[in-house]
């Protein structure tokens, strides 16, 4: 777990068997803190432990996990991001907008859906290995 300290609101939980995810997420890893927010795969046990899904489920989906348990799934946790750091404010009040909303939403359902495939034409390595137990 990254970024766990009395400061944290909360981990952004992404999927660490996609390449993509596991270089995209630490990237930001910077805002993320200035947000006080840290970061985890999705696979690690404490993650299994505190979001009560199933893993196909909980596999889905990028996740924020807020220290008061609150589960922000999808989209709206890049929404979360971006409305918390000034230079991408714009971008949230866009991904809000009636219309722009449907097409964000969209756009992040349609990358999920392929990440895998993303990861491996841009031979992006996952962090863990999709046949590792951890």
């Amino acid at each position: 777990m990254t970024g766990f300290g009395e400061e944290t609101r909360g981990w952004i939980l992404y999927d660490g068997s996609c390449g993509f995810c596991s270089k995209w997420v630490p990237f930001w890893a910077s805002t993320l803190a200035r947000q006080g927010l840290g970061f985890a795969p999705l696979q690690a046990d404490w993650v299994k432990e505190r979001v009560d899904l199933a893993e196909e489920e909980l596999l889905q989906d990028l996740r924020l996990l807020l220290a008061t348990g609150e589960l922000t799934t999808g989209p709206d946790v890049y929404r979360h991001v971006m409305r918390h750091a000034w230079p991408l404010w714009p971008f949230y009040v866009l991904s809000e907008v009636p219309g722009l909303s449907h097409i964000f939403d969209w756009s992040y359902r349609t990358f999920a859906n392929h990440r895998y495939a993303v990861s491996r034409a841009c031979r992006l390595p996952a962090e863990i290995s999709e046949t590792s137990e951890d």
